[in-house]
């Protein structure tokens, strides 16, 4: 068998590159001249290395396996699947045992059960050197383009001279980016006995890049921590063009990352140029503070949903004498939860009250001894901007101080009669 493989050994090559074309369609996408040499290379030291094993019965060694190696290595820069490297080598083992077997008689069935083994043998081990050298060149290439992303990443936050940066890193720069400052929820993984919560993050935090990469489609830069960080989306159009569905589509992505990661996000979302991340970063992050002391929930907020929230948070006399206003309830968390619950049922004293869970004679009993205790009257169409405004400067306050704002109220020990 080593003697026919050696002897026909320009005609084999042929016949496994004719092969490959037909069977691995990735082949057939490179340019002849390649084919020609390198592949034909390749394939003819495969068959010699075939034929050793025959002749000796012995695996090659990794010098001799070196060929093969550099070969996966290579086909991993040009970016061929490396299921179609394996592939290859399978496809070529198969035409020389068929190219064999018309050779073969009654009397050589010991010999044939040998070689099979022997070729199974000698595939595994190729297997085996193909992948690693296969992977050792994209992980290589994967840490480059890890350290050129996180470089520009750094450089845009810092406002440095990006354009000129990134070309020297080989990255192209969109027109503009959609910046996200996200807060990430805990996983329940992370509190639950007996599971570490170091790996519970890290798989948090690798869902959430996958999910972020499957539906951006285009190099994201992201410093994420255990908590949320920093997400740039590349848009190819600029800041100014971008439409509401640009926006909706952006909802539905980190809604996605949010399901799939099993945890709540709530993100502040604003649109810049990269000469102009470095602000539009310190916005969403107070975008994020903003929503998150407001109550707003999981979801991408941008300024124009929070924009007095955010304009009371701007420290001031003005914002001080607003929050003021209901100093009064600070100790009657059930009073300002049910204040909060009016304004977001629409001033509906029967949605209200399903949203709470309480009659609805126990939230108007609530309103009047808010209104007693304020002078703010939320029942009154006079009052209502002033409520809204005070309970907004009320938790910009408690955001700052460290305080948390009651999200809502506890049941009412007040009868529920007429």
């Amino acid at each position: 068998m080593h003697h026919r493989l050696t002897g026909s050994l320009r005609e084999l090559t042929s016949a496994v590159l004719d092969r490959l074309v037909d069977l691995v369609p990735v082949y057939g996408t490179l340019p002849d001249e390649q084919l020609r040499n390198d592949i034909r290379r390749v394939v003819e030291q495969a068959i010699r290395s075939c034929a050793t094993v025959l002749r000796t019965g012995e695996l090659p060694d990794d010098a001799q396996l070196q060929v093969l190696r550099q070969s996966a290595a290579k086909r991993a820069e040009e970016g061929v699947p490396v299921e179609s490297v394996i592939r290859a080598y399978h496809v070529g083992a198969q035409e020389c045992l068929e190219r064999m077997a018309p050779h073969a008689g009654p009397d050589d069935l010991d010999a044939v059960q040998e070689a099979g083994l022997l070729v199974l043998r000698f595939l595994e081990q190729m297997t085996a050197t193909v992948v690693a050298g296969y992977f050792t060149e994209r992980q290589a290439a994967a840490s480059e383009e890890q350290s050129a992303r996180q470089a520009v990443l750094t450089a845009l936050l810092d406002g440095d001279d990006v354009r000129t940066r990134s070309a020297h890193w080989g990255f192209d720069l969109p027109p503009c980016y959609l910046v996200l400052g996200l807060s990430v929820g805990p996983h329940p993984d992370e509190r639950t006995e007996g599971v570490s919560p170091l790996i519970a993050v890290k798989r948090k935090r690798r869902r959430l890049r996958v999910e972020l990469e499957r539906h951006v489609g285009a190099p994201v830069l992201a410093a994420l921590g255990a908590e949320g960080g920093i997400v740039l989306v590349p848009r190819r159009v600029p800041a100014g063009l971008l439409t509401e569905e640009d926006w909706s589509w952006l909802a539905g992505v980190v809604s996605h990352m949010s399901r799939v990661a099993g945890v709540e996000i709530v993100a502040g979302a604003t649109a810049a140029s990269p000469e102009d991340v470095a602000a539009a970063a310190g916005l969403v992050h107070e975008i994020r503070a903003v929503a998150i002391a407001s109550g707003r929930g999981p979801g991408v907020h941008r300024l124009s949903d929070v924009l007095l929230e955010y304009q009371l948070m701007r420290p001031g006399p003005a914002r001080d004498a607003l929050a003021d206003l209901v100093g009064p309830l600070a100790d009657r968390p059930e009073l300002l939860g049910t204040l909060r619950a009016f304004l977001q049922c629409g001033l509906s004293r029967q949605r209200t009250a399903e949203l709470l869970r309480i009659h609805p004679n126990t939230v108007d009993y609530r309103l009047r001894r808010a209104a007693d205790a304020t002078g703010l009257d939320a029942t009154s169409g006079s009052d209502v901007i002033r409520v809204r405004a005070a309970l907004s400067a009320h938790d910009a306050r408690c955001a700052l101080t460290g305080l948390t704002p009651p999200p809502g109220a506890p049941a009412e020990e007040v009868p529920a009669g007429p």
